[in-house]
């Protein structure tokens, strides 16, 4: 397990989509530390992925009745933890009271298993209430990526790489001046004005126009950039969730919501989004420093930087050293 982040270990990360934890346990990696995820009867529950008898991986194993089962000697565990049972006692012999793994908070919202390895902050995650449900919704990645999850989250706020990392897509080199903008407290966040830039093909159906753009950060590791509407019926919000796996691992997952382009299929947004990860994928983890640098004074910044700067002095307030130096 990593170092004890104080500002990162009590937030509720996104470790899964809701389909992939079916019958089968799934392994997962928090800060470090190893989870298995598997569904009981009461839900989703995540539990330390070891057997605490002989060290084996609990998603080794198999789910039997809403139980975790050890694949090494059958010691089943309920959705708490609590060893039920041991094939190999006699009749009548106690479980040993020790012979429990740890269980962590687990809740599935908005399609997406979320996991807290100490006591939320919120009871909620950071993304809860911020979503309308009737908005068409389309669950992204998940997205591996070998880079800092900071680095990952700036990447996504950071707008002028769009003309360039992203060219025909998101940007156009030939109209690459980004307006003066301000960043604004909002919560417990941080909020832009308005930015506006040219994309040939915003959402992969191939219609050039100006985007109005407005980003939000919610927490370290949680963010979202909409659309102001040009039309006041359009409507489009794209979240961007990072589960940080190690210091300089994390896998990336995005929510979009729109209400437009009902008839166009779901792939057509997912391929276009997995290319645009990809690319961005290339750049991040080809990133140095690895950690994100939280001095000011250790790389050079722009006006157009203002939010990748807002966010920096953001983390190095709320104390968060995983992934930054």
């Amino acid at each position: 397990m990593l170092r004890y982040d104080s500002a990162l270990h009590d937030q509720w990360h996104p470790a899964a989509l809701s389909e992939h934890v079916a019958k089968k346990p799934v392994p997962v990696t928090v800060l470090g530390e190893a989870v298995v995820l598997f569904r009981s009867e009461a839900g989703v529950r995540a539990l330390r992925d070891l057997c605490v008898h002989r060290g084996v991986p609990l998603s080794l194993g198999m789910v039997n009745q809403g139980e975790l089962v050890c694949a090494y000697h059958g010691w089943r565990y309920d959705s708490e933890g609590r060893c039920v049972c041991i094939p190999s006692l006699s009749a009548g012999q106690t479980i040993p009271p020790k012979a429990r793994t740890q269980s962590y908070a687990c809740m599935e919202l908005y399609g997406v298993i979320w996991i807290c390895l100490s006591e939320p902050r919120t009871p909620m995650p950071p993304i809860y209430g911020r979503i309308d449900d009737k908005l068409l919704a389309i669950r992204m990645g998940p997205y591996p990526v070998k880079a800092t999850a900071p680095r990952v989250i700036e990447n996504f706020l950071d707008v002028s790489h769009l003309m360039f990392v992203h060219e025909g897509l998101l940007g156009d080199p030939e109209h690459a001046e980004i307006n003066d903008y301000s960043v604004h407290a909002a919560g417990e966040g941080l909020r832009t004005d308005e930015i506006v830039v040219y994309q040939p093909d915003p959402d992969g159906r191939g219609l050039g126009v100006y985007n109005r753009y407005i980003y939000e950060i919610f927490s370290p590791l949680c963010v979202k950039l909409f659309k102001q509407p040009t039309d006041k019926d359009e409507q489009f919000h794209l979240f961007l969730v990072v589960l940080p796996e190690t210091e300089t691992t994390c896998t990336a997952f995005m929510l979009q919501y729109r209400n437009y382009a009902a008839d166009v299929p779901d792939r057509v947004f997912v391929d276009f989004q997995n290319r645009l990860l990809e690319q961005d994928r290339i750049i991040v983890e080809a990133q140095q420093p690895e950690l994100l640098p939280l001095d000011l004074q250790a790389e050079l910044h722009l006006r157009c930087d203002r939010l990748s700067i807002a966010y920096r002095r953001m983390l190095k307030e709320l104390g968060v050293t995983i992934g930054t130096a």
